[in-house]
Parts: C-alpha cells; structure tokens; sequence
C-alpha cells in the first residue's frame, strides 16, 4: 500500500510575466545543420519545456517566431539530434539573429540584435580561450608553468571584474552574478596554525544569496533557482528540523521581501515538498511547520481547495506523531494471554520497537525474518519488539506469529483495542508496515524507518547520546 503525496505537481502558475507588447523573432543559421525541426525550450525552475518549434532548411536556416513576447528567462534552442543545446537569454531584445556551427557552438555563435546574448557568448569565449591556453600550458609543462599560470588566473579575474562592472544592470551579469560562488575573504588561523574551516562555511553560507535577485520574476525561468535552493536546504542545512525550519524561514522572507508571487510560491512549494515524504529520519515537522505557516496561513495561494484540506487533515495526524512527541498510548489483545491486553507503554526497555503489519500483507512478510533476526540480536541490548496487527482476522494474526517464530516478541491483535482508534489518524499508518523507534519514556525517536535500518540507526543514535553526555571539553 503506498503513501499518496499531498502536493504533488506545482499548480499554483496564477500570476502572469507582464512584458512590452511586442512578437518574437529568432533568426539562425547554423552551419552542419542539414534540415529538421528545432525546438525553442523554456526553463521553469529545474524542468524545461518546449515553447516553439521551427523547421531548417538544408542549409541550416530556421526562424522562430510568434505575435505574442516570450517570458524573460533562459531558453535552449534544441538541435533535431536532441542533443545539441543552443543556450539563448530572452529578456527586453526578443527580435534577434544568429550564426554557428555545430562544431564550435560558443566560439561560432555571434549574435546580432541582442545585446544581453553578445555579452553571454564574449564572455563564454573568453573564459574558453583562456581554459584552452591554459591545458596547453599544462601539456607542455615549460620552465616558467607557475607565473604564466598565474598569469591566465590573473587575466580572467580582470576580464571578469570589468565585464561585470561595464555591464552592469543586464540581464546576463544578472545570471552570472546569480550562479557565482560567494568570493571568500582570507579566513582566520586556529591557535593550531590551520584555517578555521567552520569559519569559512559560516561565511560562504551567509552570503549565499547575496547576488541572487528575488525581485526579478525572470529568474524563475533560469535553472539557477532551483539549483541554489537544492544546494542550500540540502546540503548547505543540517538535517535536522530546528535548523531546516530556521533555513526555510531565511529563504522564504527573502522571496517574500523580493515581492514576486510565483517566485515567493516556488520557494514554499519547493522547500515543503522536499519533507512531505523526507528521506532524512526526524524531518516531517519541516512539512507541518511550511503548511501551517504558509499554506493554511493564505501566504502560499492555492486556488484548489480540496489541496488545502488535504494538507490541514495530514498536519492533524502527522503533528501529534512527529519525533521528540510521546507516542500515544495503545492496548491491544495479547497473543500470550488473549484475556490480556498489552500496551504500548508498557515495556520498560531502553528502546523499543513498534511494528505495525497486515499478516497478509506481501511486504510485512518479507519483513517478518529481518524483524526477528533483529530482536534476536538486540533484545539483549535492551531494545523490545512490539508487533501490532491493524487488520486481517484473529487466525491469520496467530498464524503470522507461529510461521515467522515471533513468539519472543510481544505481539497484539490491534482489532481489539483498549480504544477507539483508526490507525490511519491515530498513527499514520497509511501502508505496512509502519515502523516506530521509541526511548524509555516512549518519546518518538525515529519513525518510517525500513527493518533492514533498524539496527544501524540505533548504533548512531546511541554513539550519539554518548557523545552529547560527554562534558564538551572531552569531546573529540
């Protein structure tokens, strides 16, 4: 049974790119080019989309055009092969031509009738020219190597820092700005005589997004959006909830402050999607804290209501049921004494597992074995296995026991229950099996883990619960 997404693609597309009204026309002429249909694509955040399409002539000659301007952003003019990208920006110039090759695209490429692609493809041949020499120079590996390294170093930093100022304010130092990594001033020494590494990473992440214009609605037709905000909340952010929520909350007041609504939805839409189903244990409450902040709160328009109530109806079950909340308890028909009930609270152990399953279910059999090898191994280590049939019949339950010898484990029929309780609502259990990790006070400490992790997790769990009750001098 799988778990159905809530927000699954991104709908909300509601406002609309306001341009002058003027048609596009793009001219080409591409030498190796012998006929076919060249597709005009256009980037939305990570996806890129076909816009138009325009058929060459034998000698490589297409025009696309159309009576309605195109939304500033990067576009690909893709070849017939499907391989072969022409990268072009569209911003304020929408009537321009080309020539190329295929076999040298950015040092064939010249422009005429858009500035914002001229300024691309100099700067793209430059930085070009200047890898080649340098490879050369490698290859040959003369006497003088390191200044005339130095040298090429030098002259594209000047070319750059003068490329950038002349011609500022374009739409194409906007891009290179954007995807550019934040310039490191020299960093601190430890007492030891090494860099301060923590430094540095404290630095660079704070100035992330410094040249990255929230205000300009195009850039959501780049890939670089999407790029940074993959790179920052995945790998510039510990994976944890307290700190993705903090990072969220940056990102979002920032597209927020930028004041463009497709762009402000995306971020939100992004950044809740990515922990709906996190693959990092402990990470649910990133969705519960995105929906009730800025779904539930209108800051995230969504014209379709039933996405709203979906999501309002997901946060209710899943917030009593995140990590670090005590588990509610439960008391279900013990398979050791049916006119007892065992409850969830009631083992004693330092950690304890709870197992919920279909005994007809295909994926709850092939876990069965996992299960017990691993409470064979670990019970001595004070962990407990407590199984709970959400449905089936008395007999299947008793058998699924008996077939897999899970005898040593407390079993329950969760048909008969010390409550009321949908498993669904009351423990999130939309497929099976469902898998908690509790600790002694029966604090969710792990939840939607697979059996074959079970073990592995609570190794590094522990590691760490002895590592945080070392005093902080004695850690390592």
């Amino acid at each position: 049974m799988k778990l159905k997404r809530i927000l699954l693609p991104l709908f909300f597309c509601t406002t609309h790119l306001v341009f002058a009204q003027s048609a596009y026309r793009i001219e080409g002429q591409i030498k190796g080019l012998n006929g076919g249909s060249c597709i005009l694509a256009n980037y939305y955040a990570a996806q890129i989309y076909a816009k138009d399409t325009a058929q060459a002539d034998k000698d490589g000659h297409f025009v696309i055009e159309g009576n309605k301007p195109l939304a500033g952003g990067v576009y690909e003019i893709v070849l017939p092969d499907r391989k072969t990208l022409y990268r072009m920006l569209i911003a304020d110039d929408q009537d321009f031509s080309f020539t190329a090759d295929t076999v040298d695209i950015v040092g064939s490429m010249r422009v005429k009738g858009s500035r914002d692609n001229e300024l691309f493809y100099e700067f793209q041949r430059f930085m070009k020219d200047k890898e080649t020499e340098y490879q050369k120079l490698k290859a040959q590996k003369v006497p003088d190597s390191d200044k005339r390294y130095k040298d090429i170093q030098d002259q594209r930093k000047a070319f750059y820092d003068n490329f950038m100022k002349v011609n500022e304010g374009t739409f194409t130092v906007k891009l290179f700005k954007a995807s550019a990594e934040p310039e490191l001033p020299p960093a601190p020494k430890l007492p030891n005589g090494k860099t301060d590494s923590a430094w540095v990473f404290n630095y660079y992440k704070s100035h992330y997004w410094d040249n990255f214009d929230f205000s300009d609605a195009r850039m959501l037709q780049t890939p670089f959006l999407h790029q940074k905000l993959d790179r920052y909340i995945k790998e510039l952010t510990l994976q944890t909830e307290d700190s993705l929520i903090k990072e969220a909350d940056l990102v979002v007041n920032k597209a927020i402050k930028g004041n463009q609504k497709d762009i402000i939805s995306y971020c939100i839409w992004y950044i809740t999607n990515q922990y709906e189903m996190p693959k990092t244990v402990g990470t649910e409450g990133v969705f519960v804290h995105m929906g009730e902040k800025y779904y539930l709160t209108g800051i995230m328009p969504v014209s379709d209501t039933a996405t709203l109530k979906n999501m309002s109806e997901r946060i209710k079950v899943l917030k009593p049921l995140l990590v670090n909340k005590i588990i509610p308890d439960l008391g279900v028909m013990s398979y050791r004494a049916p006119d007892k009930l065992e409850y969830i609270h009631g083992s004693k152990a330092d950690f304890q597992v709870l197992f919920f399953y279909s005994p007809t279910c295909g994926h709850c059999r092939e876990s069965a074995p996992k299960l017990k090898a691993f409470h064979d191994k670990m019970h001595a280590q004070g962990v407990d296995v407590m199984t709970v049939a959400i449905e089936g019949k008395e007999d299947e339950w008793r058998k699924f026991i008996k077939e897999f010898k899970l005898e040593g484990m407390t079993n329950g029929f969760g048909l008969v229950a010390s409550r009321q309780v949908v498993y669904r609502n009351d423990y999130d259990v939309f497929s099976t099996p469902t898998v908690y990790v509790l600790d002694k006070n029966k604090k969710i400490i792990a939840r939607r883990l697979g059996v074959e992790d079970l073990e592995p997790f609570l190794n590094v769990y522990k590691k760490r619960l002895a590592l945080e009750s070392k005093p902080a001098g004695s850690r390592q």
